[in-house]
C-alpha cells in the first residue's frame, strides 16, 4: 500500500467584499459641477412650450417664400406690359402726368421708373384714408401713359404679399398677434444654443464609452435614435435658424427697438443722404411712409413740384446709380430730390443721391460700399430672412430650413412621447426632466450665469417675461407636489 505523501492543495483564494458605498440621503442630490442637467431641462422645457408658436412661424414662413412666384402671376395686370417692337418710352414726366389725371388725390410721395422691358412704372401717392404706413400705388404703362390699375401697398410689396407678410408676422391680429412672432424668435436661438450644447456634450460621453446602447432594451435603442436624427438635423440646420432668430428679432416690436437703439449707439445705423430738409430716416427711399396726404386742387403746383424728375433720373445715372431706382421729389420748400437704388439681390446695390431741386447737380453721395459693416450685415440679413438676396436659391434655403424645424419639433415630441413609464397607456406624455438642475452648477458659475441672462431678458423682453413666468409655474408646480410627497407611506 503506497502513502501519499503530498501536500495538500492550497486553500481557495478568497477576496475581501468591497464595502457597499453609503445609501444616499433621501431627498439629495449629487453635486456635479456640470451645466449640462440645467440646459437639457431648458431645452426640454422651452422646445416643448414654444413648439407651437415656431410651428405657426415655419407653416406661415414657407408660404411667404412662394411670393416672389406668386405675385407676378396674381399682379399680372398691375405688372406687366407689352412692348411693341422698337417702341419707345414716354418722358417719366408725362407718366407722372397721366396718373396724376386719373388719380388727382393726395401727393406724389415716390416714383419707381420701369426697370424692364415688359414692367410698368409705379407711381405712388400718399392719400387720405389709407391705413397708416401704405400708399395708393398707379401702375402706368411706360410707352403709352395708359393706366394699368392702382392697389394699396407697403412700401414696394403688393396686396398678395402684403398679406402674406402680416400672416407670418402677426396672424392678421396687430400688435398683438406680433407677440407670436417676436417669442419664436425670441426661444429660438435659445433653443438652438442649447441643442448644439447637448450635443457637443453628448458626443463627448460617446468617445469615452465604446458602446453606450449595447444590451439597452428595444424601446431606449428607439429613443437613441429618433434623438440621433434630432441631433444631426439640429447640427446642419443650426446656422441657419440662428440667422433666421436673429434677423426676425431685428424687426420685431419690443427687441427690435433694443436692436435700433444698439446700432444707432455703434454707429451702424443705414446712412442717408441729406437733401437739405434736415430729415434722417434711415428707411428713406421705401416710399410713401409719412408722406402729407393733400386733396386733388393744387394739381398744377403738384406737377411743377415734380416736373424736373427726367433731369434728375439722368444726373443719377451720371452719378452711377442704376436700375431699379425709387426716385422721391422734394420733400419741402428748397429741398432736394432723393434718388436710392434698390436691388436687393446679391451683390445688392443700394447707392444713394441727392440732387439739387432743378435736378441738374449732385450734392450728396452715400455708397453701399461705404456703409459701416453692421448696416450692410441687416440689410444682407433681412434680405436673406425674405428670400431675396439670392434669388431662387434663397428661397430654397428657407424651404429647407423651415421643414427641417418641423422635423427638428415632430422629433422632439416623439422623444417626450418615448420618455413614458414603460407600461404606460393611452395618451399619458414622458417623464419631464428633474427639477433642481440648478443646484448642479457651481456659485462661481451660477451667480454670473444668472446677471447674463437677466442682461439677455431686459435686451429681449418677450424671453425675459416667458422665462420669468416659466420659473414661476415651475416653482408653484415644485410647491403642490412636495407636499403629496411628504404624505406618502414609507
Amino acid at each position: 500500500m503506497t502513502t501519499d505523501t503530498s501536500p495538500p492543495p492550497p486553500a481557495p483564494l478568497t477576496l475581501p467584499t468591497p464595502a457597499a458605498p453609503p445609501a444616499p440621503t433621501p431627498g439629495a442630490s449629487p453635486r456635479r459641477s456640470s451645466a449640462r442637467p440645467l440646459v437639457l431641462r431648458l431645452h426640454f422645457y422651452a422646445g416643448i412650450l414654444v413648439a407651437p408658436l415656431l410651428v405657426v412661424a415655419c407653416i406661415t414662413g414657407l408660404l411667404y417664400t412662394t411670393m416672389p412666384q406668386v405675385e407676378p402671376l396674381v399682379h399680372r395686370k398691375e405688372l406687366h406690359v407689352s412692348a411693341p417692337a422698337g417702341a419707345q418710352r414716354i418722358p417719366l414726366i408725362d407718366q407722372v402726368r397721366a396718373a396724376r389725371a386719373a388719380y388727382p388725390q393726395g401727393t406724389i410721395s415716390s416714383v419707381a421708373p420701369s426697370d424692364r422691358a415688359d414692367r410698368t412704372t409705379r407711381v405712388n401717392l400718399a392719400v387720405p384714408g389709407v391705413r397708416e404706413g401704405y400708399q395708393r400705388t398707379v401702375f402706368v404703362d411706360p410707352y403709352t401713359g395708359r393706366i394699368q390699375g392702382n392697389v394699396e401697398t407697403l412700401g414696394q410689396w403688393l396686396p398678395v404679399r402684403v398679406w402674406f407678410d402680416d400672416l407670418h408676422r402677426n396672424l392678421h391680429l396687430g400688435d398683438v398677434g406680433r407677440l407670436y412672432s417676436e417669442t419664436a424668435a425670441s426661444w429660438l436661438w435659445v433653443v438652438v444654443l442649447g441643442g448644439l450644447y447637448l450635443t457637443w456634450r453628448r458626443r463627448r460621453d460617446e468617445r469615452r464609452r465604446r458602446s453606450p446602447a449595447a444590451g439597452a432594451p428595444p424601446r431606449v435603442l428607439a429613443r437613441l435614435r429618433t434623438m440621433r436624427w434630432h441631433r444631426t438635423i439640429g447640427v446642419v440646420a443650426a446656422i441657419g435658424l440662428l440667422g433666421l432668430s436673429a434677423t426676425g428679432l431685428t424687426w420685431s416690436k419690443y427687441a427690435g427697438e433694443n436692436v435700433s437703439e444698439l446700432r444707432s449707439t455703434l454707429s451702424w445705423t443705414t446712412p442717408t443722404v441729406d437733401t437739405g430738409t434736415g430729415a434722417s430716416d434711415e428707411h428713406a427711399g421705401h416710399a410713401g411712409h409719412g408722406a402729407a396726404a393733400t386733396g386733388g386742387p393744387g394739381g398744377d403746383q403738384e406737377l411743377q413740384r415734380v416736373s424736373a424728375i427726367d433731369d434728375t433720373v439722368r444726373t443719377a445715372r451720371t452719378a452711377g446709380l442704376v436700375d431699379p431706382m425709387v426716385i422721391t421729389p422734394p420733400a419741402a420748400e428748397g429741398g432736394g430730390w432723393s434718388v436710392q437704388e434698390n436691388h436687393r439681390r446679391w451683390p445688392e446695390r443700394q447707392d444713394a443721391v441727392a440732387v439739387t431741386p432743378p435736378g441738374t447737380a449732385v450734392t450728396d453721395v452715400s455708397r453701399f460700399d461705404d456703409w459701416p459693416i453692421g448696416a450692410k450685415l441687416t440689410s444682407w440679413g433681412v434680405d436673406a430672412h425674405m428670400g431675396l438676396l439670392f434669388g431662387l436659391a434663397n428661397q430654397l434655403v428657407l424651404a429647407a430650413l423651415a421643414i427641417a424645424l418641423l422635423s427638428l419639433i415632430v422629433l422632439g415630441y416623439r422623444m417626450w412621447w418615448q420618455r413614458r413609464p414603460k407600461h404606460a397607456t393611452g395618451v399619458r406624455p414622458g417623464r419631464p426632466i428633474p427639477r433642481g438642475a440648478w443646484r448642479h452648477l457651481p456659485w462661481k458659475v451660477l451667480v454670473p450665469s444668472v446677471v447674463v441672462v437677466a442682461a439677455i431678458g431686459w435686451f429681449v423682453p418677450l424671453l425675459g417675461i416667458t422665462l420669468v413666468a416659466f420659473l414661476v409655474l415651475d416653482a408653484v408646480i415644485g410647491a403642490t407636489r412636495r407636499p403629496r410627497a411628504r404624505k406618502r407611506p414609507a
